[in-house]
């Protein structure tokens, strides 16, 4: 008893000569179906180039189009020509012109022997298929697909949605329960010549002939009425990408191809000359015998999808840009976001980078330019301070920075007179810690020499700016660590939240500040914003601010002094 082999080949066919050979030199009989888009010519040339071997034949041939019944007829061809001619053979094995042989030969024919009435099929129900992509699962057996989806793609949907619409279904045949898996398959001569030879596969074919992508599911599902025994796996190994495609095997894939322990691999590259060289000639280089294991090789597979469907964190390829919620993150590291802090305390840029020894910037998002750090113009990345530039795209600008910068953590300013465009990146921006005083806006208006009118119209239109960018905070998507005072509440009592923001920086001490900056003079702030309430502008955003006296921090009580008495 031996196994055959029935190959489905279509391009490099001088791969699958070198494949059918080896085969044949290891005593197994093989049968080739050649797709009928191979041109004539080339085809009477790969079959006279095989003549010389006794145990090949070639079938009838099918035009095979993907996801159409021509793949199931060849299959159907090569496998009756299978059975008729080679009576000694036991499994037969389906593989394709690009699949490569990863284990001696005579293991995987030991392997079968061991096992001779099993059936190697992925097979499974639709309800219990998690890897269909497309949207189609169960609809594939339901509708009626006439069209071929790659050529005919307009009508192939037009048609899906004239049944969807009028809920035409249509019911399996002798109430067979519909299965699905991989088409590549090793089964036994019993179940397989039943399947063939079944009274009923005229009403089978008709059925499965306007199935989507048959290949997938006709042997899967009538291998289940037939076989004694199923064992739901392929002896290939084949590993798709998220989109459904099959993954390719290069040169540089060797190492992780003898891991796996299988049988059979596809999709080789036609080129990888390693490969062949390695898995055909090298019988010392040839897997050891062990039972087959592709997961030991999944988790690979599984980084690489993810590394190609969200790719590193803040960062993006300059060759396409990802979808919507694709993209693995705004920013590739924490940094941090303070508004109204420099406009309540002095110097608050250099004192903040000296108790944190991180690098604190100006307003990144100014009208005017960039304010880097120290007044740099051109920071790491080579990014510029142009503002011009800033703002053709305000969302890469602050993934690059990041980027760019990462190793050392960032912090800047930011307020209403900034590019808004930015606020809901930043509140929905995991590492951004967002820390606001709000109505701080107020202060330099407080401060400035213009006239009162003006000034009440400038208020009014912070205030509104501000406004959204606190709705953006709080929002139900906002993801950023955001602390919120107003501007009230923290002159009441600035050590705490200070000390807090420091803190969350990373800075954690037993000790508390020992320096800390030196708030503005806040002298007649009160009386100002009571003007504006005054002018008919509510300015709500600072909290009760008193008009008539300032507020001052809170002073601890000293402890009343106590005798002793001795």
């Amino acid at each position: 008893m031996t196994v055959g082999i029935v190959m489905l080949v279509h391009t490099a066919l001088n791969r699958a000569e070198q494949v059918a050979r080896h085969w044949a030199a290891a005593g197994c009989p093989v049968v080739i179906h050649a797709d009928t888009n191979v041109p004539r010519s080339v085809y009477n040339a790969f079959r006279k180039s095989l003549s010389d071997v006794d145990i090949v034949r070639f079938s009838h041939r099918h035009r095979c189009e993907w996801g159409t019944w021509g793949i199931v007829a060849a299959t159907q061809e090569a496998s009756e020509l299978m059975l008729k001619e080679f009576p000694e053979v036991r499994h037969v094995y389906l593989a394709s012109g690009s699949c490569l042989p990863l284990r001696p030969v005579q293991e995987l024919k030991d392997y079968l022997a061991a096992r001779p009435k099993t059936d190697f099929i992925e097979s499974a129900t639709t309800a219990d298929v998690p890897w269909t992509v497309g949207g189609l699962d169960s609809e594939r057996f339901t509708l009626r697909f006439p069209f071929a989806w790659k050529k005919n793609r307009y009508l192939f949907d037009r048609y899906v949605a004239l049944q969807r619409r009028f809920a035409l279904r249509r019911k399996m045949p002798n109430g067979v329960t519909p299965h699905m898996g991989s088409q590549w398959w090793c089964l036994t001569r019993q179940t397989l010549s039943a399947i063939l030879q079944d009274p009923e596969r005229p009403v089978y074919d008709r059925f499965f002939k306007r199935v989507w992508i048959p290949d997938e599911s006709y042997f899967q599902t009538l291998t289940r009425l037939y076989s004694q025994h199923v064992e739901s796996r392929s002896l290939t190994l084949s590993k798709f990408d998220f989109q459904g495609k099959p993954h390719i095997f290069y040169d540089d894939h060797l190492q992780l191809l003898r891991r796996s322990d299988c049988f059979v691999a596809r999709k080789i590259w036609p080129h990888a000359n390693r490969l062949y060289r390695a898995f055909l000639t090298d019988a010392e280089g040839a897997l050891k015998r062990t039972e087959p294991n592709p997961g030991k090789i999944d988790r690979i597979f599984r980084r690489a999808v993810e590394r190609r469907t969200r790719g590193r964190s803040g960062l993006y390829m300059q060759s396409r840009w990802p979808n919507s919620g694709w993209e693995n993150g705004a920013t590739c590291a924490e940094y941090s976001v303070f508004q109204g802090f420099s406009e309540l305390f002095e110097d608050f840029e250099p004192w903040l980078a000296r108790m944190t020894n991180i690098r604190v910037h100006g307003h990144l998002y100014g009208p005017d330019r960039v304010e880097f750090a120290a007044g740099h113009e051109v920071i790491n990345g080579a990014i510029s301070d142009s503002a011009a530039i800033r703002d053709y795209n305000p969302r890469s600008f602050l993934t690059n920075l990041i980027w760019a910068t990462r190793g050392e953590r960032q912090a800047f300013q930011f307020g209403p007179n900034d590019n808004q465009k930015i606020i809901w990146d930043l509140s929905k921006d995991a590492n951004a810690q967002i820390s606001v005083i709000s109505g701080a806006w107020a202060l330099p208006l407080f401060n400035s020499n213009r006239n009162f009118g003006e000034l009440r119209v400038e208020a009014a239109k912070m205030q509104k700016i501000e406004a959204k960018f606190l709705d953006a905070l709080r929002s139900p998507y906002a993801k950023a660590r955001i602390r919120i005072w107003t501007m009230a509440e923290f002159i009441e009592a600035p050590m705490e939240p200070l000390q807090m923001v420091i803190e969350e920086l990373g800075i954690r001490s037993a000790r508390r500040l020992s320096e800390v900056p030196k708030m503005v003079d806040l002298t007649g702030f009160g009386q100002f914003l009571q003007n504006l309430k005054n002018q008919g502008m509510h300015p709500y955003l600072m909290g009760d601010f008193p008009a008539a006296s300032e507020p001052a921090p809170r002073v601890a009580k000293k402890p009343k002094p106590y005798l002793v008495q001795k």
